[in-house]
């Protein structure tokens, strides 16, 4: 008995339990045919962010707030830039907001168009001092992010050539802000007025600007400028007189003065230089006497030692003279050396 019982009562609760489930799944039909009906979600939340895919990896659900940092993030990934290199990377443009910088944006288009427009124009054959065609890149590449892939990937006559047509570009807008901003210079003022005056209009702004420049120009003209000269007194004014007046006098003084000091050390410098001459004549003139006694000396020597020479030579036997004559040769020669 005990063991139908309990049959009975797990029949019972299963039955419940199915009967649960069942309901349950047709209370969450309706539900969701009610969703359906009104185009809701069930998982929508109103304080939950919008996602969006990122274009570059589909994998990627990033909210919409942040999109474009995500996809300037992702690009620079998906072509290689690491996240050390993007770390150093910045932005400029910022730093040019309501300054007279100018800035210039290059895509990959404009690049490869310039890049093939400069290889066209360049000659096909090697010259000295001109890039030829074989120097610039045939495959376009994505714009260089920092110095180190702008190396790598554009050789030097591909940075030449986007360096050139930068320059030109923001010199034509230059030129272009310069002759729109110096339109109003040109404009015939007397004729506007004289046109406003006939026909009766109301003036424009820049007719009134120039009646009240023309008001501020006569209103100077007839006042008094020098109005610090003015409200001084007669004995003060003739006091700034004579300060102005001594002081040129002082340096007209001094100036005469170092003129006066200069020509006297000019002098100075002259007389000893001419000493110095002097002296040096007066020495060359000694050194000369002294030169001329000592060889009239030892000439006067020469004539006496040959008298005696020759004295000794009539006394003495043949062999005696033949050594004199050979000591004779051997002095000349010493004397040759010498004065060699």
């Amino acid at each position: 008995m005990s063991d139908s019982l309990e049959n009975t009562n797990l029949r019972e609760r299963m039955e419940r339990l199915q009967k649960l489930v069942e309901f349950s799944e047709h209370c969450q039909k309706q539900i969701q045919d009610m969703y359906d009906a009104l185009g809701w979600s069930p998982d929508y939340d109103p304080d939950k962010e919008p996602m969006e895919l990122c274009p570059y990896d589909p994998s990627h659900r990033v909210p919409v707030r942040s999109m474009e940092k995500h996809k300037a993030s992702c690009y620079l990934r998906k072509t290689g830039y690491s996240s050390e290199e993007q770390a150093e990377m910045c932005d400029p443009s910022a730093s040019y907001i309501n300054t007279s910088v100018r800035s210039f944006t290059m895509d990959k288009n404009l690049q490869n168009q310039v890049i093939l427009q400069a290889r066209s124009a360049a000659p096909l054959m090697k010259m000295e001092g001109v890039f030829w065609q074989g120097q610039y890149s045939y495959h376009p590449v994505d714009v260089p992010q920092n110095h180190k892939r702008a190396v790598c990937d554009l050789t030097v006559a591909d940075r030449l050539a986007l360096y050139d047509h930068v320059i030109a570009v923001l010199n034509q807008e230059k030129a272009n802000a310069a002759t729109s901003g110096n339109d109003e210079l040109y404009i015939d003022l007397v004729s506007q007025l004289k046109k406003a005056e006939q026909q009766n209009e109301p003036k424009t702004h820049l007719e009134l600007m120039a009646e009240m420049r023309d008001y501020k120009r006569r209103r100077q003209s007839y006042r008094a400028k020098n109005v610090h000269i003015t409200k001084k007194s007669y004995t003060e004014v003739i006091r700034e007189v004579i300060q102005v007046h001594s002081e040129e006098l002082a340096r007209q003084w001094k100036e005469e003065h170092e003129e006066d000091a200069n020509e006297e050390e000019a002098r100075e410098g002259t007389s000893q230089r001419s000493r110095r001459s002097n002296e040096r004549r007066s020495l060359s003139s000694e050194s000369r006497r002294s030169r001329s006694r000592r060889h009239r000396s030892r000439e006067k020597s020469r004539d006496k030692e040959s008298k005696k020479n020759k004295r000794k030579r009539d006394s003495r036997s043949p062999e005696g003279r033949h050594r004199d004559s050979k000591k004779k040769k051997k002095r000349k020669v010493e004397r040759g050396r010498s004065d060699s």
